[in-house]
């Protein structure tokens, strides 16, 4: 039975997730992203994903106005980036290389996969907020992605195929 916060997020931890950063650009046009980790496919017909965000956040505001906003799936060797837009740094795109994708938001190198998305709805849950994104262009590369299990940063181990 859940006793603590700490408790259930330590549970939480044990499910292994893909690291990802989400991007968008504020109301001036610059360039605002942040790690997330609560990504997930929702449909393929429309194709739609989802993300959400702590209703503390400084960011909120910026991704709730956001018309679109970008899902960058870090590969692997990209460590250092998901630690950079997982603290507050004042400018966390500075020396990283990006392109504008659809709407002008950011889309990261070196990534395993992006999901460019045009921003559907969003709904309260608790104390974040569920963003709804319809998918309106996507890239993948053969890359080892980087996972986030129990805390720490982990990388697959890949069974061998089956005969």
């Amino acid at each position: 039975m859940m006793t603590h916060h700490r408790d259930f997020r330590a549970a939480l931890g044990r499910f292994a997730t893909g690291v990802t950063i989400v991007t968008t650009l504020d109301g001036d046009g610059r360039p605002v992203g942040l790690t997330a980790n609560s990504f997930n496919s929702v449909s393929l017909d429309p194709p739609m994903v989802l993300w959400s965000l702590a209703r503390t956040s400084r960011n909120l505001a910026i991704f709730e106005r956001a018309t679109h906003y970008a899902i960058n799936v870090l590969a692997s060797d990209q460590r250092a980036l998901s630690d950079r837009f997982a603290r507050p740094v004042e400018n966390r795109f500075a020396g990283v290389d990006w392109r504008a994708g659809l709407g002008g938001v950011p889309i990261l190198d070196g990534v395993t996969a992006v999901f460019e998305c045009s921003h559907a709805t969003r709904v309260p849950g608790g104390d974040h907020i569920v963003f709804l994104g319809q998918v309106e262009a996507f890239d993948a590369r053969d890359r080892e992605p980087l996972l986030y299990h129990g805390g720490r940063y982990a990388t697959p181990c890949y069974a061998p195929a089956l005969p």
